[in-house]
């Protein structure tokens, strides 16, 4: 904020409910009184014409009516208002004023009073021009080099410039890649038009080069202009400004500091008239609108600049010279020359209050009033002092907006599954391959404490799964209501899901409006995604659990599946999921280990995650403290590429389609655009077989926009098939090395990085940043890899790979360094400590970025030592043995 505020000469509000904005305000001898003097003309979007003349002698009368010559209201809006020499045979000045249809040229004439009424104003109509197109600015000057008179050019909001020299059109022309208008400005020293594009970029075009271009009639695109007929129009020169510009001014106060001066964004920029930049100024707040005047000192440009801040800076070329405050915010300036005083500024605000102003040293401040000195009363003091904390503690008290552990909850959320399958089902397709698909209620009950209002309840289940109703409106409830909503869960997708719990989410605000979130889960069962089936005679993968108790009923543990079973012993159990896959459950009748065999890698992982969750709460009951439960691996690494690399080619698929797509519809607007010109052609000409390839390039934008859809329902169903199989090796990890909790959540955090897939980060780049994050930080083999990995900022822009290999090989050596005892945890000296003269690598410029030794280096030229962990396929002797009985008490099939 400025200590200087901008020191009122005059002013006057302009109206109520009226808005102006750059063009609507301009200064000159508009009446032609040959005294020098300047007069304020305003325009408005309403279509009223103001036309001022402050005067110091009149400034102790309170009205700003005395200083007003002339209100006309006009029956369009005014965009834009010049001042200028628009009359042939006549060296008078003339008021232009233009309109969205229309341009309109004013003679405005005074006449002397003869009683106390003062002089009388007049406006009247020299000629005007009726627009074809709608505009949106405009700019004058001695187009051609002519003298004596100025011609005007009006920019349309379709890109074309429309010449007229006085009472006649003389010609129009488009500008090419035009998509919206920019501002636009003349430069006489080089007879050229400036103009921002919507490249954001200055364009320059010579009057000379406008004139002999081809002439338009309507707006076509640079590639289809005739080849016939004039030239091609094409800019003098270009800037490339990066920012889109509010205003252009080109000052011709000297030769010498002849420039071009635009005014960006969050930038300013001064050019010289063959487009090389003079200087560039970084602006550090908004602009509204700029004006630059004559300078004392030669070869240097002034110019006023106004900003959001309601501050008037002073800027010689780049250098601050002065600050000053203002009351509101301009939307255009000028400096006039008025009686008694020369330079003036005059500002206008977008809701009309016009301001002339000047600059003024004397500094603007709040003096405190004087208050009578009288002797305190403390006990009085004392009272208001209890008084305001008693105040205090209570507001704290009730407008907390974090809650405190301590305190008591506004609101309780309990949610319920039914036991029982719902008779008859809810679900949206009721039939699977010929299996019945179920659903089951969940009930939910609410409980308030407090006053809660604006209650709503989300539900949010994991895709194929879904429900009957996902929001609920809750309104306010009271202290002590309850409120209880329900509704189905159900399979809706040939696929199982990857998880089946699912989330509930109230929101709610306090009595004080401080807004609460509170988030409840429920767990669905799995009787709702697979029955029990008559067990597979061949299966593909296998996986083997090691527990140190006894074999256990399967039909105990599976309690609701033992009525439908065939196999009363409970030492197998076949799983038929909905979507045509089973899976089977074999227990050991000699060892305590039980398998899990099934033809889908992805399918096993509910299974088997329901299977080592059952065991925990069954051992549990039974007072059982040190059961424990494992996998001997080896880990299933190749079965888990396959889903890998499923997801992969999928998403290479999307991208191909994608870029087929595009390809189409650019060759379908050009065909377009060629038909376009053949049926707006005055003499008919042949299609020469457009209108067939047209067809034909409709059918192959609808045929792959059909294959790109079917091919992004197949990719969200395998990135759920992905997370099944990323959740069942991250359950087989921690089982393996018997990981804890923590480590199990860290391990998980770097396999699935991502809920789900998006077009512009996908989960293989994704897990492939973070799996070699953790072979640089807490799974790398030396300390100087972790001093490296401090050391290494940043990195490069994660994109869709070219090939799994890479990605493939780091979580295979991630398996390997968890099988070797390395330790996860996100301390950077995890397993090793980094060593003294090591230590300063980690600093900012220590070292340079070396290249990933685990990646394609030597570490990776020995893949026997992660051979082991890798399940290879069997080999002919085991083939041959198949049928007999084995040490572990089943029979392989």
């Amino acid at each position: 904020m400025s200590l200087f505020k901008a020191r009122d000469w005059w002013s006057a509000a302009l109206g109520e409910g009226e808005e102006f904005d750059l063009g609507c305000l301009c200064v000159g001898d508009v009446d032609n009184s040959g005294t020098g003097h300047d007069k304020v003309v305003v325009g408005s979007y309403m279509g009223m014409l103001r036309i001022f003349s402050p005067n110091a002698n009149k400034l102790s009368d309170s009205s700003p009516a005395d200083a007003q010559l002339l209100e006309v209201q006009l029956q369009n809006a005014i965009i834009q208002v010049e001042v200028g020499k628009f009359v042939s045979c006549s060296e008078l000045l003339h008021l232009a004023v233009l309109h969205p249809r229309k341009l309109s040229v004013y003679s405005v004439t005074g006449t002397a009073g003869n009683v106390e009424h003062g002089d009388q104003y007049q406006l009247k109509l020299v000629y005007e021009h009726n627009l074809q197109r709608t505009a949106c600015n405009m700019t004058y000057g001695t187009f051609g080099g002519v003298t004596g008179h100025q011609s005007l050019c009006i920019q349309s909001m379709d890109g074309m410039l429309m010449f007229f020299e006085q009472d006649s059109y003389s010609f129009g022309r488009f500008l090419p890649g035009f998509l919206l208008p920019g501002p636009l400005a003349y430069n006489p020293r080089t007879d050229s038009f400036l103009t921002v594009s919507s490249a954001r970029q200055l364009e320059s075009y010579k009057y000379e080069t406008l004139a002999v271009a081809t002439d338009a009639e309507s707006r076509q695109d640079s590639d289809f202009l005739p080849k016939t007929g004039g030239k091609r129009l094409t800019p003098d020169w270009t800037f490339v400004l990066g920012e889109q510009a509010l205003d252009i001014s080109v000052p011709s106060f000297s030769h010498s500091s002849s420039s071009i001066l635009v005014l960006g964004e969050r930038n300013l920029f001064c050019l010289r008239d063959n487009g090389q930049i003079r200087f560039m100024k970084k602006l550090e707040f908004n602009p509204s609108c700029f004006l630059p005047y004559a300078s004392v000192k030669d070869g240097t440009t002034n110019l006023l600049l106004g900003n959001h801040n309601n501050m008037l800076l002073v800027y010689q070329d780049v250098t601050l010279k002065w600050a000053a405050q203002l009351p509101f915010v301009p939307v255009a300036l000028r400096v006039a020359n008025f009686p008694e005083l020369k330079g003036v500024m005059v500002s206008l605000s977008s809701d009309g209050h016009l301001l002339s102003s000047y600059m003024g040293t004397d500094p603007s401040f709040f003096s405190t009033p004087k208050v009578d000195a009288r002797e305190a009363d403390y006990e009085q003091v004392d009272a208001e002092m209890k008084k305001l904390q008693k105040f205090i503690r209570e507001a704290t008290r009730s407008q907390d907006i974090l809650p405190s552990p301590d305190a008591v909850e506004e609101l309780s959320v309990k949610a319920t599954v039914s036991s029982c399958l719902d008779t008859p089902s809810q679900a949206l397709i009721q039939d699977m391959d010929g299996l019945p698909v179920p659903s089951v209620t969940v009930q939910v009950k609410l409980k308030a404490s407090s006053v809660l209002l604006s209650a709503r309840l989300s539900v949010c289940v994991q895709p194929p799964l879904a429900v009957s109703q996902d929001q609920f409106v809750l309104e306010s409830m009271g202290v002590g209501s309850t409120k209880e909503v329900s509704f189905s869960a159900f399979l809706n997708g040939p696929y199982p899901p990857a998880d089946l719990t699912g989330d509930i989410v109230v929101s709610y605000s306090s009595p004080t409006g401080v807004p609460r979130v509170l988030q409840s889960r429920f767990s669905l069962p799995l009787a709702l995604v697979c029955v029990l089936s008559s067990p597979a005679k061949t299966t593909k993968f296998k996986i083997t659990v090691d527990t140190n108790q006894p074999p256990v009923d399967l039909n105990a543990i599976f309690r609701e599946f033992s009525a439908k079973t065939e196999d009363k012993d409970g030492n197998s159990l076949t799983f038929q999921f909905l979507s045509g896959a089973k899976v089977t459950v074999l227990a050991s009748k000699t060892s305590q280990r039980y398998r899990i065999q099934s033809d889908s890698f992805e399918d096993m992982w509910l299974v088997v995650k329901e299977l080592v969750q059952r065991f925990d709460q069954h051992f549990s009951k039974l007072g059982i403290k040190d059961f424990k439960k494992s996998f001997s691996g080896p880990m299933p690494l190749q079965e888990y590429f396959l889903s890998v690399d499923n997801h992969f080619q999928l998403r290479v698929g999307a991208q191909q389609y994608q870029d087929l797509l595009s390809e189409r519809a650019i060759q379908f607007r050009a065909i377009q655009r060629r038909l376009l010109t053949r049926f707006k052609d005055k003499t008919p000409a042949p299609l020469q077989n457009l209108d067939t390839l047209l067809d034909a390039t409709y059918n192959q934008v609808i045929a792959l926009a059909e294959a790109a859809e079917e091919n992004r329902a197949l990719l969200e169903q395998a990135f759920v098939r992905l997370r099944s199989s990323t959740h069942l090796l991250v359950l087989l990890l921690s089982l393996w090395q018997g990981l804890t909790p923590d480590q199990t959540a860290i391990l998980e955090a770097t396999l699935l990085p991502l809920l789900q897939d998006t077009p512009q980060l996908g989960w293989e780049e994704s897990c492939d940043a973070a799996v070699s994050h953790l072979l640089r930080s807490c799974l790398s083999r030396s300390p100087k890899d972790q001093a490296t990995s401090l050391a290494q900022t940043g990195g490069p822009v994660l994109g869709l790979p070219q090939d799994t290999t890479r990605l493939k090989k780091h979580i295979a050596l991630l398996c390997d360094r968890i099988g070797k005892g390395g330790r996860l945890t996100l301390a950077s000296d995890a397993n090793a400590q980094i060593p003294a003269q090591i230590q300063n690598l980690a600093a900012p410029g220590g070292v340079e970025p070396i290249a990933e030794v685990f990646g394609d280096g030597e570490e990776m030229d020995t893949p026997q030592e992660m051979s082991k962990y890798i399940k290879k396929k069997p080999s002919k002797k085991v083939k041959k043995v198949r049928g007999q009985k084995t040490r572990d008490g089943w029979i392989k099939r």
